[in-house]
């Protein structure tokens, strides 16, 4: 009889092959840009511009985790982005204007939810075209106009959101630190709860796996996924409106960069592709990774051009790299077809099988 298979250690610590890359990419760095990377300043600029991207890869994690893709957050920035900055900058509503950017970003996530768990359309599909939509009705809406928020400094939704609660301390890169990291940690820490705690996050999964048999458990498939595309919309309006009150000013196009770097965030940290698995832990490294590739190849002399290159090349790395070390089933059947399977790739289970007797008609197990 076979021994049961304890955890390895890839099992034991989530993220920890993406860990490996961050950790290895990082020290790299250090020693081709050490004028860079080998001071606070670059970290503290990271705080600041990392957020955005971090919020969005967390809330496509739980979407590709159920099996389903979102390409419609880039044109939730724009939109929520417009109703904050116009509502802010015209109408001096402070906080009722934040209130309205979170609400629009909900009410478009739902909408998703409804066309695609309701309706039936496939979410890329459907995601498609309300990207197109919503994209074009903030241009129509703001005249293609972009809006500068000049004193936004002076007002308290700049200081609880995106201020440095640090200024004045006398260090320079302390003084730097930023709000809106502060606030994204905690939003991440409680997704990571909500993923690996919660009974949503265990219905998340389950749909990854498979929609059919998640409706044979008792799981409300469209209620889950409405609620799933519903919390993508509701993050992508808080990037939005840390992004427009970091840059104190609203443009058109703001979040059309984001959708590439947050979906490779999200498949560079380990979640995967086919849904029913999904790391927060590792979009975390996988986002940073990302963020941190472009200045290092500045730093270290390279043009701009080389950036999607390495960024592809990472990518491709990490996602072997996760592959080879975290599903063993997948690895022993690609080795098999690449007639290796005797040795590189073989499961540990393997190793407890016995070997079939000489001249026996066939093997059995012990």
């Amino acid at each position: 009889m076979a021994k049961a298979r304890g955890p390895s250690v890839v099992e034991r610590f989530e993220g920890l092959p993406i860990i490996i890359v961050f950790v290895l990419l990082l020290a790299l760095f250090m020693y081709t840009a050490p004028q860079v990377f080998l001071q606070p300043f670059i970290y503290t600029t990271f705080l600041s511009t990392l957020p955005p991207l971090l919020l969005l890869a967390v809330g496509l994690t739980f979407v590709i985790g159920a099996g389903e893709i979102d390409l419609s957050f880039p044109a939730i920035i724009s939109f929520s982005g417009f109703v904050f900055a116009i509502l802010f900058k015209e109408y001096e509503l402070g906080w009722l204007a934040v209130v309205a950017a979170l609400a629009s970003g909900i009410v478009v996530g739902f909408i998703n939810g409804i066309i695609i768990a309701r309706i039936g359309i496939p979410s890329f599909i459907a995601t498609l075209g309300t990207q197109f939509f919503w994209f074009g009705m903030a241009t129509v809406l703001s005249g293609g106009k972009s809006y500068a928020l000049r004193g936004a400094e002076e007002s308290s939704v700049w200081q609880v959101i995106v201020g440095r609660p640090f200024d004045g301390s006398g260090t320079a890169w302390v003084e730097q630190l930023p709000m809106q990291a502060f606030w994204t940690a905690i939003i991440v820490v409680v997704l990571w709860m909500v993923l690996k705690r919660h009974r949503f996050g265990e219905h998340v999964l389950f749909i990854g796996d498979s929609n059919d048999v998640s409706r044979v458990v008792g799981i409300d498939v469209e209620r889950e996924k409405i609620k799933i595309f519903t919390l993508m919309g509701g993050l992508a309006a808080i990037a939005a409106v840390m992004l427009t009150l970091e840059n104190k000013n609203f443009f058109g196009n703001q979040g059309q960069g984001y959708l590439l770097t947050a979906i490779a965030s999200v498949l560079i940290g380990g979640t995967s592709i086919f849904g029913g698995r999904a790391t927060i832990i590792g979009t975390v490294f996988g986002s940073m990774i990302i963020l941190m590739i472009e200045p290092a190849l500045v730093a270290a002399g390279l043009t701009g051009a080389w950036v999607r290159t390495v960024q592809g090349l990472v990518f491709l790395i990490s996602i072997v790299f996760y592959l080879y070390a975290d599903e063993p089933q997948r690895r022993t059947a690609f080795f098999a077809r690449m007639g290796l399977s005797k040795g590189f790739g073989r499961n540990r289970e393997s190793d407890d099988r016995s070997d079939p007797a000489p001249g026996s008609a066939g093997a059995t197990h012990k």
